[in-house]
């Protein structure tokens, strides 16, 4: 297997479930797939209880939830769990278990200024990496674009949220 990078990034709705689609379609082909979400921490997800019934799939919360600005007293903890997401993520991709790793919302991890885009290059230069490796999230820098293989820049042109319609079960999460 060559050790592909892709992005998909982007202010438009779908970034995790195409990663999420990567994944169930990785499994499909019996290939081992860890799935590290470094903001979520929502234990009642459809895609927690969707890839608990795939024996090939980890999903492992490892967010705080939504981060609050920098000069908030609770952004030090956010700070922290992004930290040691990436440090999780790092071991498990140089054990070499897993075909595919996606790290979903790192890209927002980044851009929200709770890890540094300098690790998550190095992790993904290492030369010994079998894993295809997959980031989600918004605003994915220039480092991370200039060195993927594919990147996919989903655009919001409509979303119900701006409608009033609330975030809905099997949709949104």
């Amino acid at each position: 297997m060559i050790a592909r990078t892709l992005i998909f990034t982007g202010d438009g709705k779908g970034k995790t479930t195409a990663a999420l689609g990567m994944a169930v379609r990785a499994a499909g082909h019996g290939q081992r797939v860890l799935i590290v979400q470094f903001l979520k921490s929502n234990s009642e997800t459809g895609e927690l209880r969707g890839f608990g019934c795939l024996p090939k799939v980890e999903i492992v919360q490892m967010g705080c939830g939504f981060v609050p600005r920098e000069d908030h007293p609770e952004f030090a903890a956010h700070r922290d769990a992004a930290r040691q997401a990436l440090e999780f993520a790092a071991k498990a991709l140089k054990s070499a278990e897993y075909d595919l790793v996606v790290l979903d919302e790192v890209c927002g991890a980044i851009s929200r200024k709770l890890i540094d885009e300098a690790p998550v290059l190095e992790l993904l230069a290492w030369p010994e990496r079998t894993a295809c490796i997959v980031l989600t999230g918004r605003g994915a820098g220039p480092g991370l674009i200039a060195f993927a293989d594919t990147v996919t820049e989903m655009r919001c042109v409509s979303h119900g949220f701006q409608q009033g319609l609330k975030a809905q079960e099997g949709v949104e999460f």
